[in-house]
């Protein structure tokens, strides 16, 4: 055989192991993100929750640990948007059927460019992602009631042995259970650890809590957390549903103004009163009937331009 006829058959050999392998590689990647975003859109529908957190070690003796916090709510985690690379989740509490506070809410994005890192002292620091960390990876941003940032954590799905997780630590503040009670730190190091269960889903922490200054972060006190949400009939949660459809289209109004904001890609600093008010209670309380100019004008208010030009 010629060298003519050995290089034809080299070659048509590596023409059929490009074929045959290439498909299944790009299918692997493909479910893999599949994968993915079944276990996120696992986190939707009705629960019965269950938050447990105690502190666990302090490194000065003479600290005194907090008493252990556990409640228990009724939840609703309803599909806000859903495209190619970005899974939006709102999340309701719901006391009574005549009782809905409009809760947290988590978007995940896919290979995210972008993210805002809670720096402390209501401020959040913008930081582009580089592409080779950022590759096969999700970031869950994490926002307040109000739709105002809160945390923000990028890291990598897994999938074995039946089980799908999602972990990473991120800064963040003071949780709810705690802002309005407690002035002894400023930034709350959240473990997060999401686990995809047969009934439900895990959100356990590990948390420290940390006293953070201009030079430094000392530990105040490590604390271990438990939300359990276990799977309901979505038939339990209608209160939760049919408060969406009544409110949902003002609150689109207050993520769009946000992602204006957001779009600036630059540091935010926020006030946390103005006129005496959270922004969240200007938007839960009023009989206003918020539009998007007026929602813009109110969430300006809240954005401290003068200190973070003042850093620059």
């Amino acid at each position: 055989m010629n060298n003519n006829i050995l290089s034809k058959v080299f070659l048509l050999a590596s023409l059929t192991v490009l074929i045959v392998f290439s498909p299944q590689i790009s299918f692997g990647q493909q479910d893999k993100k599949s994968l993915d975003i079944s276990a996120i859109k696992a986190m939707i529908g009705c629960y019965d929750v269950e938050f447990k957190y105690t502190e666990t070690f302090a490194p000065e003796v003479d600290y005194e640990k907090a008493y252990d916090y556990t409640s228990a709510a009724f939840e609703w985690a309803e599909l806000v948007e859903e495209s190619e690379n970005r899974i939006v989740i709102q999340h309701l509490l719901i006391i009574n059927d005549s009782t809905i506070i409009k809760h947290w809410r988590q978007d995940w994005i896919y290979e995210d460019e972008n993210q805002y890192r809670f720096d402390g002292d209501n401020k959040w620091v913008y930081e582009p992602v580089d592409e080779q960390k950022r590759k096969g990876t999700w970031t869950q941003n994490v926002y307040q009631v109000d739709d105002s940032p809160r945390y923000s954590g990028t890291a990598t799905w897994t999938h074995a042995d039946g089980l799908s997780k999602w972990y990473h630590k991120a800064d963040s503040p003071l949780p709810r259970r705690e802002y309005t009670k407690r002035s002894d730190y400023n930034v709350l190091k959240r473990g997060n650890r999401i686990q995809i269960l047969d009934d439900g889903w895990l959100h356990e922490q590990d948390n420290d809590k940390v006293i953070r200054t201009d030079s430094s972060d000392v530990l105040l006190v490590q604390e271990k957390g438990y939300n359990t949400y276990y799977k309901k009939s979505d038939g339990e949660c209608l209160a939760g549903q049919k408060y969406w459809k009544e409110h949902n289209e003002m609150w689109a109004e207050v993520r769009a103004v946000w992602d204006d904001v957001f779009n600036d890609q630059k540091d935010l600093k926020l006030h946390k009163k103005v006129e005496g008010k959270l922004l969240y209670e200007h938007l839960f309380f009023s009989t206003n009937d918020w539009q998007k100019d007026e929602i813009q004008e109110l969430i300006s208010k809240y954005i401290d331009t003068k200190e973070i030009a003042s850093e620059k």
